[in-house]
């Protein structure tokens, strides 16, 4: 079961995803292991900017989205996970007609503060963008 404290159910997921921003752009998770979790994202009119690109907004949206999945799924109830702060680097454009996959990894979890490192990758696994999401821990 790796860092997961709780049973990661792909088809759950992705069907608590349906009507949020979440489903509207298009991000569905594909896959996990015992310390990562994967998204992917088509690249497509409601996920660029005006010149075709992938939206450097979206990339964080994406990056969040997987990193707090994950955050969920490494607490006990009754805490739960909450976005702190997330930075991007992009380093990669990536055109309207691509798949992005974004895998998170940890790099802390610990009882108050999770930080995770979301890679973006293209359809050629070509680095796009590295993410570092910060959730804190609280109680609900």
């Amino acid at each position: 079961m790796g860092i997961w404290k709780k049973e990661i159910n792909l088809d759950e997921l992705n069907q608590s995803c349906a009507d949020c921003a979440v489903s509207h752009l298009g991000i569905r998770f594909t896959n996990y292991g015992d310390d990562w979790l994967e998204a992917k994202m088509p690249i497509t009119e409601k996920t660029t900017q005006p010149m075709g690109w992938l939206h450097g907004g979206i990339s964080c949206a994406l990056a969040e989205t997987v990193g707090s999945a994950a955050g969920f799924y490494c607490v006990e109830e009754p805490y739960v996970t909450v976005g702190a702060e997330i930075n991007a680097s992009h380093l990669r454009p990536m055109k309207k007609g691509d798949i992005a996959r974004a895998v998170a990894t940890p790099l802390k979890l610990g009882n108050k503060l999770h930080v995770w490192q979301i890679d973006i990758l293209n359809s050629e696994n070509k680095l796009c963008c590295r993410s570092r999401l910060t959730l804190s821990v609280i109680e609900s």
